[in-house]
């Protein structure tokens, strides 16, 4: 279905009957992404998907700073409203796992647990803010100049998702051809709004946190596992797994294994 939120049609598919759970996925990727995955976890659940601002079939609006993290959490918090959810449990990967991690500290009581798959509350140092700013400006600028298929090729080639090479064929080329459907405008305007680079750093807000929160890490990617370490440090109700012989997508890698943790967390 489409929902405008905020001027801006958002794309959300609404899967099941139970407890919500609203699943936020990555730089390039789409609500579709979460499929397979939610097909293993037992429990009934409302799984609620939405294409993120720039991604899938959501609109992607011209002005940067629409895609601003603030902007991102009004318009989550007004599909949750429209779909009459006042409660969820959150999963976010990657890029959706920020958005949902700053979404559960500026909007605690919306949310019932927290999971966190590959993902980071931000850079805390400025200078190193300003060069992954700058560097997500210069990415923006490559898909803008060069298109989406050449981004895409590039893309699935840095080592990150080293081991998505590892995947059958078929997966691989579901997975291409799904990030090629994106407008270049929103994966642009995505880097620019709501990048690491600009995105504010929530170091110093992880105290804070008083849900339930799961950390999910896949063994070979050993920045973001690094990362998790670090952040259940601070959470203080802060669960850690690291998931062997996997990279950052975790839940497209090992999707049954992803979907038994995800069960056995939230039950």
């Amino acid at each position: 279905m489409l929902i405008s939120v905020n001027n801006v049609n958002y794309h959300v598919e609404v899967i099941g009957e139970g407890e919500p759970l609203l699943l936020l996925h990555g730089f390039t990727g789409a609500g579709s992404n979460w499929k397979e995955c939610i097909t293993h976890i037992e429990r009934n659940f409302k799984f609620i998907l939405i294409d993120l601002i720039g991604h899938g079939r959501t609109e992607s609006p011209e002005n940067v700073s629409r895609y601003q993290i603030q902007q991102v959490h009004s318009d989550i918090i007004e599909i949750m409203d429209y779909l009459e959810v006042r409660k969820a449990h959150l999963l976010g990967y990657s890029m959706g796992g920020r958005v949902a991690l700053s979404l559960a500290i500026s909007y605690p009581e919306r949310f019932l647990n927290l999971i966190l798959e590959s993902s980071s509350p931000g850079i805390e140092d400025k200078k190193a803010r300003d060069e992954r700013k700058a560097a997500d400006e210069k990415l923006a600028e490559f898909i803008e100049k060069k298109g989406i298929a050449d981004f895409v090729t590039y893309w699935e080639d840095i080592p990150l998702f080293l081991t998505q090479k590892l995947l059958p064929q078929s997966v691989q080329l579901s997975i291409h051809n799904q990030r090629l459907t994106n407008n270049p405008v929103g994966l642009a305007n995505s880097l620019k709004g709501m990048g690491t680079g600009v995105q504010p750093s929530y170091w110093n807000n992880l105290c804070k946190l008083d849900i339930n929160t799961l950390l999910l890490c896949g063994e070979k990617d050993s920045k973001f596992c690094e990362i998790a370490d670090q952040m259940s440090k601070f959470i203080k109700n802060s669960e850690l797994k690291k998931i062997s012989g996997v990279g950052h997508a975790i839940h497209v890698e090992q999707p049954r294994i992803f979907g038994k943790i995800i069960n056995e967390f939230l039950s």
